[in-house]
């Protein structure tokens, strides 16, 4: 796996006390850029099921068994 560098910004008080309490930066920061890639990705899917829930939920049973029979038909030759 390859990495990159990343660069930020942040006030000098808090590199300081980072610095003081021994705390791994690049530990801390990929832990919260993994949780947050994770939590805007579960965001997405989300909407889309809701999305896609708001549409079929306008399909009756009956037009779900004719989808399902030509569906069938199609690849089966039935």
């Amino acid at each position: 796996m390859s990495t990159v560098v990343l660069s930020v910004r942040v006030r000098r008080e808090l590199k300081e006390e980072v610095e003081r309490l021994g705390i791994d930066v690049r530990k801390v920061v990929e832990s919260s850029l993994e949780k947050a890639v994770m939590e805007v990705k579960r965001k997405r899917i989300e909407m889309l099921l809701r999305r896609l829930s708001d549409e079929l939920a306008g399909i009756g049973e009956e037009e779900w068994v004719r989808l399902v029979r030509e569906s069938r038909s199609g690849r089966y030759g039935v």
